[in-house]
């Protein structure tokens, strides 16, 4: 009795050994698809996905690629595309073929060109060029498509956690469309520049390389900003872009559009950080390096010496306080051009009165 269960027993388990390897194969011949599957209705997309698509559909037709090549050649849309030193995106302003762009996606070059949403290659011109807003703004020549003007909003009324929009050319990548929020608003854009960008907007929206010139677009589709850069380690997206405001770029659009350049209030001075004088303990503005010929450098104001040195600091104008190149800035432009300022200028510890005279720093040079 005990050898016949013993015998049962281990013919049992060889049957299980056998099922449990021949199991997979059994259920790959069983149960495999081997007809298409039967889709299952997915149903009407959510109302936010609905209107997401509605905004690239209305949008897209109004964002180009800018190419841009700093020595000219026998075309620019040729396969060397080692010779594009340069690209991002642009939007269609007007139907005169205007577009906007980032200035230093066109800095430097010598030929430019855009490729519009529907796949046409058209050359552009430069009219006029904002680099201390890092905005220019191009001209389409003889294109075949019709424009597609994109829709302005404002940037005034903006608030922290609406939703935002970008569409541009990330990488060469065309016509990509990322989402995100206004996650903070009244950035300055440090840029080494005279005039720092300041009123700038972030978004935690993806915003790459080839983004630069792109729309940054609220919730009905239309332009709150032009994106412009990005903080990040690796030069990719790190969720901290940066748009500048609809608002600026509409003056500074029509001013380059009638103008070829824009005015801007100023004396020649290049700032420090806010943060690099409540580090130092100094209330005011630092004062880094003077334009050469600028009124500022006329009237003596010196900025840090070669070692780092701080020498001038601008503590007080018209008799009140300053604190900020923000202040500052906007005190230039509410006194505009032409007109003098007394400025209260500290300098190891002495206080002394410069009056200096508001000019166009935006033909001053840089270096």
């Amino acid at each position: 009795m005990g050898v016949r269960f013993l015998r049962l027993a281990i013919v049992w388990l060889l049957l299980l050994a056998t099922a449990w390897v021949a199991e997979p194969y059994l259920a790959g011949l069983w149960f495999s698809a081997s007809v298409p599957r039967t889709v299952t209705p997915r149903g009407d997309l959510a109302a936010s996905e609905q209107a997401t698509i509605a905004l690239f559909k209305n949008v897209s037709p109004s964002v180009v690629h800018v190419f841009a090549r700093a020595t000219p050649s026998a075309s620019l849309f040729s396969d060397e595309q080692e010779s594009v030193v340069q690209s991002g995106s642009g939007v269609i302003w007007d139907t005169a073929g205007h577009v906007i762009t980032n200035n230093h996606v066109i800095n430097g070059t010598a030929q430019i060109g855009v490729r519009l949403t529907s796949g046409e290659f058209v050359t552009a011109r430069v009219v006029g060029a904002a680099p201390n807003y890092d905005l220019a703004v191009l001209q389409l020549e003889r294109p075949t498509s019709a424009w597609r003007p994109i829709a302005i909003g404002r940037s005034a009324d903006l608030q922290v956690g609406q939703s935002t929009f970008a569409i541009g050319n990330p990488y060469g990548l065309d016509q990509t469309l990322t989402s995100g929020i206004v996650s903070a608003l009244g950035r300055r854009l440090p840029s080494g520049a005279a005039h720092e960008p300041t009123g700038m907007i972030q978004t935690d929206a993806p915003i790459n390389p080839g983004n630069s010139g792109g729309p940054l677009l609220d919730s009905a589709g239309r332009l709150i900003g032009v994106n412009s850069a990005i903080i990040s380690g690796s030069g990719a997206s790190a969720g901290i872009g940066f748009a500048i405001p609809v608002d600026i770029v509409n003056h500074v659009a029509t001013e380059l559009i009638r103008n070829g350049h824009v005015p801007e209030p100023g004396i020649g001075i290049v700032a420090a950080k806010q943060g690099e004088a409540t580090r130092l303990g100094l209330d005011g503005v630092i004062i880094v390096r003077t334009l050469p010929d600028s009124p500022a450098a006329k009237a003596g104001i010196e900025g840090a010496d070669a070692d780092g040195v701080v020498r001038d600091v601008i503590t007080e104008v018209n008799g009140k306080p300053i604190h900020s190149i923000e202040e500052l800035t906007s005190i230039f432009e509410n006194a505009g051009i032409g007109n003098q300022i007394t400025l209260t200028v500290e300098r190891d510890g002495q206080r002394r009165k410069v009056t200096v005279a508001i000019a166009d720093v935006s033909q001053l040079s840089q270096g």
